[in-house]
């Protein structure tokens, strides 16, 4: 248990972050499922308004520091990959 002042300051702090950082990685992950689900099921509406929403989310948590540039790169690019592939089909 900490005894400075700032020292439970920053208890407080961390544990709100980590609250906020859980709830954005268990969004991205619904919505990276929810996209994978209709992209399988060939719905092109659907899966075209997933991924705009997860590109969305993707670059807030970019923003915000709690992704790194180069993964989020990488999530993008395979979201827009099953896109692509669902409208082929």
């Amino acid at each position: 248990m900490p005894n400075l002042k700032a020292a439970k300051k920053d208890l407080r702090q961390s544990g709100k972050r980590q609250e906020r950082n859980e709830q954005t990685y268990t969004k991205l992950r619904d919505l990276m499922r929810q996209t994978r689900k209709s992209a399988e099921v060939k719905d092109v509406k659907k899966t075209e308004e997933l991924v705009k929403t997860a590109i969305k989310t993707l670059d807030k948590a970019v923003k915000k520091g709690f992704m790194k540039k180069n993964t989020v790169s990488r999530r993008k690019s395979i979201l827009a990959r099953r896109l692509n592939e669902t409208k082929k089909a």
